[in-house]
Parts: structure tokens; C-alpha cells; sequence
């Protein structure tokens, strides 16, 4: 009404001056809880933390100590240090046949693991068949099938196949068994990755296979590599199989080979620590390399968008 009267008496209103400087930042979405966050005492966080640490490290510093302490020394520090038992462990407890037939059967059964985890997920993400759901339950109870019960007919599929004291058995055996859950793992990765990717490099002129192999694998190798690792590992520390499939001492593995240095009444503790130190050193390194991308791979999917 005001303004409407000053204009009709040939007035114009002054407009209220526009303010100076920046306009107020908009509240953080958040702050109150990164707030909260941030004033929690340090020591609530270092301290359970530490106490964790402690009881990770204390049973391998303890296993290292006998490994390298010489024998009949009851130092909780390692020196003098010796390596007397792992000497004795690779070459006259054969630990580097051993540790050649672990090599052999972790990297296949990472190999033939993550192969057919592959086919199987790009199969279960891009395809609907009749029975999808049927098979994707038979894949979950497959999970609660202890391995032990299924020894006597894998032993009877081997020794009529002319495989057993055989390291394919071993290796047959350990995908078999890593197959249910990596399938499910990549076939969740795939599914991240839009299938318009795909159809671009089809409509370019790829093949399924070479539009698989130049857009979808490379997102993939987060999946891949976690999967791979955990094939790798399972398959370098499991005791059963190779136990009950192998029986020359030339083809047995590692975690076989540490139980031949428990005796009946007597064990060689330092030898007993060195073939432990042994065995655990490549999984170390594994994850050591590997713990980035192992990260991404169970917390992050293939793209974004």
C-alpha cells in the first residue's frame, strides 16, 4: 500500500541495501555427531586398541622368540639369536618340499577359485533363469556343510578317479569348497557395475566376451583380489584334505608337516616355532601387499552413479 501510494505522488521506495560480504555459510549436515565424535578422550580409543594389539602380537612374538632362541635358553628376549631350528626344519624335516607343495596348491586353487567364481557370478548378475533363486539358496546351505562330511565321498571320487596321494585332489577339494561363497561375493561386484557399459561396447561392436574383458573386469579387481586372497590362504592353512588325500611325505603340505613335529612324547618346541614363523610369513605378505585392495573390496562397490 505504501509502496503503491509513493509511486502514484511520482516517489519511488528505497530498496533496502543488499548486505556486504559473503553470504552465511549453510549448517554442516553432520556436525553434531563429528562434534561428539571429537570430543571423545583419546585414551577411550588408544586403549582398547592397545589391548587388542597386545593380544594379537604377544602369541607370534612368543612363537618368533622360540623360533630364534637357541635351545634350552629361557630369555624372554631374543638374543643371542640363532637359526639353528629353521635350519633344521627346511632341511632335515623336508619343510622345503613342503612349502613348494603349499605354493603349488594355493596359487591353483586361487587360480581355478576365482576362474569359475568369475563365470559363475557374471552368470548369476546378467542372466534370469527358472531356477536363479533355487540355486543361489543351494549356494547359502552349502555354507553350513562341515568339510569333515564330506570326506568319505570325495575320498571314493578320487581313489576311482586314480587321484588320491595326488596334489590336484587337494586342489579339486579346496575350490570345491571356496567356490559357494566367491561366487556369491563376484556375483554382488558384477551387479555394481551397470549393465549400459556393456551395451555401449556391444553397440562399438565387442563381442559379450570382449566387452566383459575391456569394461567389466577391470572394475572388478578389488572382488577379485579379495576372493583370490581368502582362496589362497584357506587353501595354504587347511589341515583335512590334505591329511586324508595325501600320504607320501613329498606331497604333503605345510600343515601336515607341522604336525609330524608333535611326537608321542615329546615336542620340539623351537622346531615347532620355526615351522610356524615359515608357514606364516607368505600369508603375511599376501595381506601386507594386498590389504588396500582387500578393503575396497568388501567395503566399496564397482562404480558409482
Amino acid at each position: 500500500m505504501t509502496a503503491a501510494l509513493a509511486e502514484k505522488n511520482g516517489t519511488r521506495a528505497a530498496r533496502p541495501a543488499a548486505p556486504e560480504g559473503p553470504p552465511p555459510a549453510a549448517p554442516r549436515r553432520g556436525s553434531g555427531r563429528e562434534r561428539a565424535f571429537d570430543d571423545v578422550p583419546r585414551w577411550q580409543i588408544y586403549v582398547p586398541l592397545g589391548v587388542y594389539l597386545v593380544f594379537t602380537l604377544v602369541p607370534f612374538y612368543w612363537m618368533f622368540l622360540f623360533a630364534v632362541r637357541p635351545a634350552g635358553s629361557t630369555s624372554l628376549v631374543p638374543w643371542p639369536m640363532t637359526g639353528e631350528h629353521f635350519s633344521k626344519v627346511w632341511n632335515e624335516r623336508s619343510f622345503a618340499v613342503f612349502f613348494q607343495n603349499s605354493m603349488i596348491v594355493g596359487v591353483c586353487t586361487l587360480i581355478a577359485t576365482t576362474l569359475v567364481a568369475l563365470a559363475g557370478g557374471y552368470a548369476l548378475a546378467r542372466f534370469d533363469f527358472r531356477i536363479k533363486n533355487g540355486f543361489m539358496l543351494a549356494l547359502l546351505c552349502s555354507q553350513f556343510i562341515p568339510g569333515a562330511l564330506m570326506l568319505v565321498p570325495l575320498f571314493e571320487i578320487f581313489k576311482n578317479l586314480q587321484m588320491i596321494n595326488s596334489l590336484g585332489s587337494v586342489v579339486i577339494a579346496e575350490t570345491v569348497f571356496q567356490l559357494p561363497l566367491s561366487i556369491i561375493l563376484i556375483s554382488g561386484f558384477i551387479k555394481n557395475v551397470p549393465p549400459s557399459l556393456e551395451e555401449a561396447a556391444w553397440v562399438d561392436g565387442c563381442s559379450r566376451f570382449r566387452a566383459f574383458c575391456a569394461v567389466v573386469l577391470p572394475l572388478l579387481r578389488p572382488g577379485l583380489i579379495a576372493v583370490g586372497s581368502f582362496a589362497f590362504v584357506h587353501s595354504w592353512n587347511h589341515f583335512l584334505f590334505a591329511l586324508m588325500f595325501l600320504s607320501e611325505q613329498d606331497k604333503q603340505t605345510i600343515p601336515v608337516g607341522l604336525n609330524t613335529l608333535i611326537g608321542a612324547d615329546s615336542v620340539d618346541l623351537g622346531a615347532l616355532a620355526a615351522g610356524g614363523v615359515i608357514a606364516a610369513v607368505p600369508v603375511v605378505i599376501v595381506f601386507a601387499f594386498i590389504q588396500k585392495w582387500l578393503i575396497t573390496g568388501f567395503s566399496a562397490g564397482a562404480v558409482k552413479g
